[in-house]
């Protein structure tokens, strides 16, 4: 049995599980249960065909329908890039399918019958989109099921005239990228052609690469339009700047936290897989020299940059969990750009120069290896929001505080999560992070902005931690809220089911995992590289690029810049054990007392800080980038909370600064 063939019967049990679940979903739990058994079934099949393909190399493509009067069929292969991103899936949605379980008894008042369906449509429609070879008429197909499905789950909140609004922009911003993808497959497709002794159809993503020479030497303007509806449609799915803020703070946190996990963590990569597909498997080696790389890397480069730091200081004025999280979004994105641009941008010298095309190899590990690593950590922190959202019943940062002691599992993973997206060192967000710095710091001397984007992305990292410290400190470490005094006072217990703390639980490892022996991570690229041997792709398979050093650590070739975990951890240690050291040195007994308030006022929530307090002078010197929305703390007129509480969590009290 081929990947291919395996592939098909996941995507066939995530259809059949659509259909099953219909009759069972007045039985919530029982509903849920077999959502659960679709997702982890169909999972681990995709999981399976993706190990196989890495292990062994991509089997034959498996063809279910020819279309030859509209130049299409429905082809199906699996090669080492598509099996990265079907082992990403595989994950996400068999978590998200966990946590799903006691995280929508919160939705009483609604019927699952517009979820559970729903879930498993979405989750056929992205295996589907990452093995699909036709560019046309399968891609569409698969496109729509992804999109359609998901767009039923954005408003699964219907009552709620924000959430169909925000579906609304959420829908109509999908169909324009697809219909940019077309557009671009359209000017692409010349006819059919025999590719290793068989032949393809016209709109075959092996046919349109194998006409790309000749449409390079002889009609270069038509393949740069082309190449620019692929930029703009993919841009768009992944949430690019300007396109991205059009829809994706609205769509995340409307939808229901396990969807906003697989939103996040997983569909927008599908746009940065079509951007991988397009501007290095599509193009041919041969016909690099006719290939205007300069302008892509450069427009590519300075796109991810932008992006980069426009969502994240976006994100810095949230004072929503799940809106913050969704501009995060945003702005990881543009890491992962970053990585695609520096890539393109110092292939040319590749071609010359080996120790170039090391940086070149590098700089694709670090973009390829942070999709992975973002998929993990922002799917947690979702999860984290959702879980604080269940208990508390709002999305409110400003009413959220002293969550540490009530919740201690959401607690750690949320602070394992906000370390890692912030790139602090042991976590897996440091480790991608690194090897995208390291390939533009060494690279600007072949491509000179290389230097300046990597300059602004230190900076995001260091504004990324300050969001995070927010959103943490705001709500586990400050002290408690009148809003969780309240919500222990009236439940006792506010941590979440164990089900729902076994998917955080299996994320944060995975967060430490990748961060502590990053050299797994780079192992799976290496295979995805090797059994990928199209477009460029094999140039940036050529160099032997990673090295173990330290058990589990990475160094590129020539020794350059290496990262040894394990040293870190050593050294971390023998620090804090200084610091433990030195402060009991003098003798002093620590003690605990409650605050003093100048005599006079008694404490009350004027007396704590919130998330609102946190850098409103360097947020007010960027209000000119955007990024605001309706903030949660407002009260309507009839003095009701205007975010939304999780599924009737209760009445909010009024913001203590109205």
């Amino acid at each position: 049995m081929t990947a291919a063939t395996v592939m098909l019967a996941a995507c066939c049990v995530s259809l059949v599980g659509a259909v099953v679940v219909i009759p069972v979903c007045r039985n919530r739990l029982l509903a849920g249960q077999v959502n659960l058994a679709a997702s982890v079934l169909a999972g681990l099949l995709a999981a399976g065909a993706g190990l196989s393909v890495l292990a062994g190399g991509p089997g034959e493509p498996l063809t279910l329908l020819t279309m030859p009067e509209y130049g299409s069929a429905l082809r199906i292969h699996v090669d080492g890039l598509s099996a990265v991103f079907l082992l990403l899936i595989a994950l996400i949605s068999a978590l998200a399918a966990l946590y799903s379980l006691e995280y929508m008894e919160h939705y009483a008042e609604y019927s699952l019958l517009r979820y559970y369906p729903y879930f498993q449509l979405f989750v056929a429609g992205m295996y589907a989109i990452v093995v699909i070879t036709d560019l046309m008429a399968g891609f569409f197909i698969c496109w729509q099921l992804m999109t359609l499905a998901s767009y039923a789950l954005v408003r699964f909140e219907y009552r709620k005239v924000e959430n169909i609004r925000a579906a609304n922009r959420y829908l109509v911003a999908m169909q324009v990228a697809c219909a940019l993808i077309l557009a671009g497959a359209a000017m692409l497709a010349q006819g059919p052609a025999t590719v290793g002794g068989h032949k393809r159809m016209r709109f075959d993503f092996d046919a349109i690469s194998h006409g790309m020479p000749d449409l390079l030497r002889h009609s270069g303007g038509l393949v740069t339009v082309a190449l620019l509806c692929f930029l703009l449609g993919f841009g768009i799915k992944a949430g690019m700047w300007p396109f991205g803020q059009c829809w994706l703070p609205a769509a995340h946190p409307a939808a229901p936290s396990p969807i906003s996990a697989l939103l996040s963590g997983v569909m927008i990569k599908t746009g940065m897989y079509g951007l991988m597909r397009s501007f290095l498997w599509l193009v041919r080696e041969d016909a690099l020299a006719a290939f205007p790389s300069q302008a892509w890397r450069l427009a590519i480069a300075g796109l991810g940059t932008i992006t980069l730091f426009v969502g994240t200081m976006q994100a810095l004025r949230q004072e929503q969990s799940k809106r913050l999280l969704a501009f995060h979004s945003i702005g990881q994105m543009g890491y992962i750009l970053l990585g695609l641009g520096a890539c393109l941008a110092l292939l040319p010298a590749g071609v010359r120069d080996e120790g170039v095309l090391g940086l070149a190899a590098l700089a694709f590990y670090g973009s390829l290896f942070h999709a992975m690593n973002h998929g993990i950590f922002k799917s947690l922190l979702f999860l984290n929001a959702g879980s604080m959202l269940s208990a508390i019943g709002t999305q409110d940062l400003n009413r959220l505080g002293g969550l540490m002691r009530p919740m201690p599992t959401t607690a750690v993973t949320a602070l394992i999560a906000s370390l890692s997206i912030s790139g602090v060192p042991l976590f897996n967000g440091f480790a991608s992070k690194w090897s995208l710095y390291v390939a533009a710091i060494l690279g600007s001397a072949h491509a000179p902005y290389l230097a300046l984007c990597v300059v602004v992305a230190i900076l995001t990292s260091t504004l990324t931690l300050a969001s995070f410290l927010k959103f943490f400190g705001a709500s586990f470490l400050s002290r408690r809220s009148a809003a969780v005094a309240e919500r222990i006072a009236s439940r006792g217990r506010l941590e979440v089911g164990r089900s729902m703390q076994a998917a955080q639980v299996t994320l944060a490892v995975g967060c430490l995992l990748f961060g502590l022996a990053p050299l797994f991570g780079y192992w799976v690229i290496q295979r995805a590289l090797a059994t990928s041997p199209q477009g460029l792709a094999i140039l940036l398979a050529r160099p032997p690029l990673i090295a173990a050093t330290g058990l589990t650590g990475i160094a590129p070739p020539g020794g350059r810049a290496l990262f040894v975990p394990l040293v870190v951890l050593v050294v971390f240690g023998a620090t804090l054990l200084f610091a433990a050291a030195v402060s009991r040195l003098g003798g002093v007994h620590r003690r605990a007392a409650e605050p003093w308030l100048c005599g006079y006022a008694l404490e009350s929530e004027q007396n704590r800080y919130t998330a609102h307090n946190f850098y409103r002078e360097v947020t007010r010197y960027f209000h000119w980038l955007g990024g605001t929305g309706p903030s949660p703390h407002r009260e309507n007129g009839a003095g009701r909370s205007a975010d939304a509480v999780a599924a009737g969590a209760g009445t909010n009290t009024a913001d203590p600064r109205t």
